[in-house]
Formats: C-alpha cells, sequence, structure tokens
C-alpha cells in the first residue's frame, strides 16, 4: 500500500481513547434522557435545555479533540477506530479523520448547535423535535468520519430521516410536498451510491469495504468510469448540481429556519466531502478526464443559481437559490485537479456554512415578528429592526465576497487554483473564470436589493412596531458572523487544518498516471 494514502488497512484497532466514538454517541445519549423530561419545561430540566446541554458538551469534545490529539501535519488519517461489527457481511466500526472531514466535523457540530437555540420558540412535539436533532447531529458525524463504506452509507440514509421529518410535521404550508421532493430526490441517488459502492467493493482482488483499501485499487477501468457517474450523480444532488437542484428551494422555502440552518450549512458540505472522498480520492484517473465536464456544470450552477435568485420574491428561496450558486465554487474547486484549487473549495464549504445558516437565521427572526417571507410585503424593517439590518446586511456582504470575508479568500483561492492548472488549455480557463465571474457580479446586486428591499423602501405601517432581536438570538447571530470576519483576516486559522491533506489528495490525483503534479500545475511526463 501506498504510504502516502490515508491508511486504516493495517490498522485492527487504535491503541488509544475511541475519541471519535464518543463524538458520533454523545448527542445519542442526550435522546436517551430527553423522554424523561416534560415537553411543555423550558427550565433547564426542559428538551430545549437538554438538547443544548448535549450538543454543548459534543461541540467541546469536538474542539478538544481536534486541537489535542488532531495533527494538521499529517495528511493521513488519525484517531482510526477499527472494530469487526457485522463479520459476515463485512461491516466494521470503522472511523478517522484527516483534514478533509476535521473541519467539517467542526463546523457541522456548531451549526446543530446554534440550530437548536434558534429553534427556543417551537412548542409543537418538542421532544421528538429535538431527539431528530440530535439524532441528525450524530448522523452528520459519523458521514463524516466513516472508514467503511456501508458505515457510511448507513450513516447517509440515516440522517435523511430526521430531516424529511423535520420538514414535513414543522414545515410551512406545502411541507408535505416538500418532504416528499426531497425524500424521493435523495434516496433515489443514496440507490445509486449503494450500488457504485458495492461494485467497487467487489472489483478489487478481494471484497473489502474499507475506503482506504479502495483508494489503492485505482484503475477500474470502464467499471470506474460508471461508479464514478454513479457518485457523481448520488452525491450531486445533495450538493446539488444542476439539474438535479429543484428540491432545495422548496426544501428552504417550507422547512423552518432552524431546519434551513441545518440544510444550507451541513447537508450540502456532505455532497462535496463525499466528491472529494470517492471521486477524487478512489477514481483520480476518471477526475481527471471527467475534470473539464465538471468545470462547464460548475459555471452553470453559479451562473444559473445567481439569475434564478433575481426572480424570487421568496426570501428564503432567494438565499437557496444563492447557495445553489454559491456551491458551483465548490464543484469548480474539486475540479480544479490542484490543491489550490480544493483548498478553496474546502474553505468554501467552511466559509459558506457560516454564512448561509446566518441569512437562514436572521430570515427566521424577522418571520416570527413579521410572519412572512415575501418580498412585496415587508419594506422599512430597518427602523423597527435596526440590529437585525446591521447583521443580514453583514452576512450578504460576506456572500458577495467583500474582501475581508471569508467568502472572497475561498473563492479567488478556486479561481487561482483553475487559472494556474496548466492541463487546462488557456482558452478553457479564461472562458471557465469569464462566465464564473458573472456570478460574483450577479450576487451582490440580487442580494444587495434583497436587503434594500426588506429593510428599506416603502414602509409597511404594521410591521412598524415589531420588535428587534433578543440577547438569545444576538449571541447566535455574533457566533455565526465573527469566523466569517476572523477567516477573512486570518484564514490560516482554518486552511492550516486541510492543507496536508488537500496537497496528499492533489499528489495522489497524479499518482500512477502519465502527468506529475507541482505546486500548482500540472505538467506532463515525456
Amino acid at each position: 500500500m501506498d504510504a502516502n494514502l490515508p491508511s486504516t488497512a493495517a490498522s485492527i484497532f487504535h491503541d488509544s481513547f475511541p475519541w471519535l466514538s464518543l463524538i458520533v454517541f454523545l448527542p445519542l445519549f442526550g435522546i436517551l434522557i430527553l423522554p424523561l423530561t416534560s415537553a411543555d419545561r423550558d427550565d433547564l430540566y426542559g428538551p430545549r435545555s437538554i438538547s443544548t446541554l448535549f450538543l454543548s458538551l459534543d461541540l467541546v469534545l469536538i474542539l478538544y479533540v481536534f486541537s489535542q490529539h488532531f495533527d494538521i501535519n499529517v495528511g493521513t488519517l488519525q484517531l482510526v477506530e477499527r472494530v469487526p461489527w457485522v463479520p459476515f457481511i463485512g461491516l466494521e466500526w470503522s472511523l478517522g479523520v484527516d483534514g478533509l472531514s476535521a473541519p467539517l466535523v467542526v463546523l457541522s457540530g456548531l451549526v446543530t448547535l446554534l440550530s437548536v437555540i434558534a429553534s427556543w420558540n417551537v412548542k409543537n412535539k418538542t421532544r421528538l423535535y429535538f431527539s431528530l436533532l440530535l439524532l441528525q447531529a450524530s448522523a452528520q458525524a459519523m458521514v463524516f468520519l466513516s472508514q467503511d463504506f456501508l458505515l457510511f452509507f448507513l450513516s447517509w440514509e440515516l440522517e435523511l430521516v430526521p430531516i424529511y421529518l423535520l420538514i414535513a410535521i414543522w414545515g410551512g404550508q406545502y411541507r408535505q410536498y416538500a418532504a416528499t421532493k426531497f425524500i424521493l430526490y435523495t434516496a433515489l441517488a443514496s440507490l445509486l451510491i449503494l450500488i457504485s459502492g458495492l461494485a467497487l467493493a467487489f472489483s478489487g482482488n478481494s471484497f473489502t469495504l474499507n475506503l482506504s483499501e479502495l483508494t489503492v485499487y485505482s484503475n477500474y477501468g470502464r467499471l470506474g468510469f460508471l461508479c464514478y457517474l454513479g457518485f457523481l450523480i448520488g452525491f450531486g444532488v445533495k450538493l446539488p448540481i444542476f439539474p438535479l437542484h429543484t428540491w432545495l428551494p422548496d426544501a428552504h422555502g417550507e422547512a423552518n429556519a432552524p431546519i434551513s440552518m441545518l440544510l444550507a450549512g451541513v447537508l450540502l458540505k456532505m455532497g462535496g466531502y463525499a466528491l472529494l472522498r470517492f471521486n477524487v480520492q478512489m477514481l483520480p484517473e476518471i477526475h481527471i478526464k471527467l475534470a473539464p465536464a465538471l468545470v462547464v456544470l460548475a459555471t452553470v450552477n453559479i451562473v444559473y443559481g445567481a439569475f434564478n435568485a433575481f426572480a424570487q420574491d421568496n426570501v428564503k428561496r432567494r438565499i437557496a437559490y444563492s447557495s445553489i450558486s454559491h456551491m458551483g465554487f465548490v464543484l469548480l474547486g474539486i475540479a480544479s485537479l490542484n490543491s489550490l484549487g480544493i483548498n478553496g473549495a474546502m474553505l468554501q464549504m467552511i466559509s459558506h456554512g457560516l454564512i448561509a445558516a446566518s441569512m437562514f437565521f436572521l430570515t427566521g427572526v424577522f418571520y416570527e415578528r413579521t410572519k412572512t417571507l415575501s418580498i412585496p410585503n415587508m419594506g422599512g424593517l430597518a427602523k423597527a429592526m435596526p440590529i437585525t439590518f446591521a447583521f443580514f446586511l453583514a452576512s450578504s456582504l460576506a456572500s458577495l465576497a467583500l474582501p475581508g470575508m471569508s467568502g472572497f479568500i475561498s473563492e479567488i483561492t478556486i479561481f487561482l487554483g483553475i487559472t494556474t492548472q496548466e492541463s487546462f488549455t488557456i482558452v478553457f480557463r479564461a472562458i471557465s473564470v469569464i462566465v464564473s465571474a458573472i456570478g460574483l457580479v450577479l450576487t451582490p446586486i440580487y442580494l444587495l436589493s434583497l436587503c434594500r428591499r426588506v429593510f428599506f423602501g416603502q414602509r409597511i405601517p404594521a410591521l412598524a412596531v415589531v420588535g428587534d432581536m433578543s440577547p438569545r438570538e444576538t449571541i447566535v447571530g455574533l457566533i455565526l458572523l465573527v469566523p466569517t470576519l476572523v477567516i477573512g483576516f486570518w484564514p490560516r486559522i482554518v486552511i492550516d487544518f486541510y492543507t496536508a491533506s488537500t496537497s496528499d489528495l492533489a499528489n495522489h490525483i497524479f499518482r500512477g498516471t502519465s502527468m506529475f503534479i507541482t505546486n500548482t500545475s500540472v505538467v506532463p511526463i515525456s
């Protein structure tokens, strides 16, 4: 086995404390306690407080483990736990973390905790509601930490169930339609993922479900091409990639604000992470061949999402189409074939996770007060809600990639990754960058016009007396906004976490092919 690959194949058990398993199981312990609480209680013994406590402990545990037991200079898997679970089908309890997964586990823990705090006013079936959020937290962590394909697939499926129920029960007027559309798209996509993964598992010298062992067999031929397409479609639904995106605006439009925070802040990032873990790491030769097609898809995503955002008169649907556009930059970075672009894709996932969660949270703040998300039915809210306006404007500026905020660093890094990739022709690189830049030009237009129409313009008399953000809501807004500013001015605080892994991944793409990779460019071997 290549020493540079993230290997768990040689490890049966890890010789230290099972930190990753504790991260996964801690939210589930909270679920066991929630049935003992009273659904009507709002004090320290109510379901809200218990959920907040367990997710706070889980986030503290995540931060402790990754600050004390995770070496940012190592690009391979760390803290490996590998225990036989169902031996007769080859299923193992196999967890591991590297630079690709560690930042996303932190993002998942933070956004899920804040979504619970943002759900403080939920009154209907509170024990079930918060139990589903705790289950979602556990499933999300398993997706990012799993190193066995079946375990990954089970966790991928498990996280769909809470989201479906959270939309179907606590969503808006058309919640059943949105929830059904979500589950149909994602279930069909999951079938492709399962078929592709099992096909790879059976195609090697011996059957294996271990992701690192599947990575070793990089030359799958025609089967690899079909599996790559299966993974691309399956994970592309979650990213989402045009034209597999249509579930997203409906889901955001009907979900309540805390669930939209999870959808935009965490679930979309699972698609980007899985593309890196499966398409790029397992099938690098196919990825090289299809990279130009991915660049085209990415530019379509960017421009299509931006143009469609203009047509939306619902605040959440406009932000949803904005997310489609911004996730196009993630796909563009993944298609860049070098560490610079992949670094940008990782930073874009983290940055967008914070910014989108902030914007959806703030829409929930003024929806609770105005009872509408219709842009034409709002106006003049800046005087009544100055703090909310300040937060929403700051989040919009971060989303449009204002210099000094995280969005600018991530998107400029992706552009540099594409423009320095010499395996693409100069004309192709120029067209890709120019077309993608259209999305950058459109983003400030539709976001700033949204701010103008909602917070300025003709004042609606009925909205003139609505209250501003509470201290609890202000704290949530600050926790989401401050990191975007910190990353914008000091991006190394995040980039250092995954640079070793993205560099190893970029080198792995061209290892064993007729090309090798330099710092930022690909050079054919004569």
